[in-house]
């Protein structure tokens, strides 16, 4: 009897202990003795996302501005070359009074930039007219820079408008803001039409384009200024000009364009005027 129990508990522990290195055995391969277990690694996950990028495209329009100009001198004007004029001022240089407050311009037109203005009663040096007597180049007496108010608004100390010489004066010149336009110029007979592509100008820059031309009209050999003026909404496309040109003068016409900014013009481009 007491074989068989010790027989019995000896069957008990061997089991026991088989238990126990099955146990060990499985806890070893499934990596349970690790104290540190691996790190967990990301999975990457790519989205393609797909843009649609849209472009508005303008198309420009060209549209043309056509302003006929027609300008006829007195008969008994004719053009002479422009005299030397002095910057010292003379006392002999005839005076005038000013009749009415007068806006004193770089150019003789009203369409030229302000340079001055002049109160009633101011006395003033005359250095010479325009060609058709119309405007008046006066500067301060014993004085220089010169500017141009219409004849009528002033009363020579002696002697007439018509005696007055021939000048011109020199525009202020703005070089960077903007550029001049190029012109071609096509004949049809006695009419040349100029036409040009509009140069950009901010809104409060834009005031137009000054043409000078020098053309024959009535047997007449005259200075033509001519003025397009536009809006900030119309400086665009093309813009045309048709003036009158006739046979009959010795001098040969010509022609050159500037654009007019509120703070002066650009250098003078020469147009290619063709012949009669």
């Amino acid at each position: 009897m007491f074989e068989r129990k010790t027989l019995l508990k000896t069957c008990q522990v061997c089991i026991l202990v088989l238990l126990l290195v099955i146990a060990g055995s499985a806890c070893s391969s499934l990596g349970l003795n690790s104290v540190d277990a691996p790190a967990v690694q990301p999975v990457q996950v790519t989205q393609v996302v797909t843009r649609v990028v849209t472009q508005d495209v303008t198309r420009e329009v060209t549209r043309i501005i056509e302003v006929p100009v027609t300008v006829t001198p007195a008969p008994t004007l004719e053009f002479t070359s422009t005299p030397e004029i002095s910057t010292t001022g003379s006392s002999e240089l005839p005076l005038v009074s000013i009749l009415v407050y007068s806006d004193c311009l770089y150019g003789p037109g009203s369409f030229y930039l302000y340079k001055t203005s002049m109160a009633a009663g101011s006395l003033m040096e005359v250095v010479g007219r325009n060609q058709d007597g119309t405007w008046i180049n006066v500067e301060a007496v014993h004085g220089w820079n010169a500017c141009w108010i219409p004849a009528n608004q002033a009363e020579l100390s002696r002697g007439s408008v018509n005696d007055l010489p021939l000048v011109s004066t020199v525009l202020p010149i703005t070089r960077y803001d903007y550029s001049s336009p190029s012109a071609i110029a096509r004949r049809s007979g006695n009419e040349v039409t100029v036409s040009w592509k509009a140069v950009w100008m901010s809104t409060d820059e834009v005031r137009g384009y000054l043409i000078e031309a020098w053309v024959c009209q009535d047997g007449k050999y005259i200075y033509l200024p001519v003025f397009v003026s536009t809006t900030y909404e119309e400086n665009v496309g093309t813009i045309s000009v048709k003036i009158r040109d006739e046979a009959g003068c010795t001098e040969p016409p010509s022609a050159r364009i500037t654009s007019a900014g509120m703070r002066g013009y650009t250098l003078w481009e020469k147009i290619f005027w063709p012949p009669y």
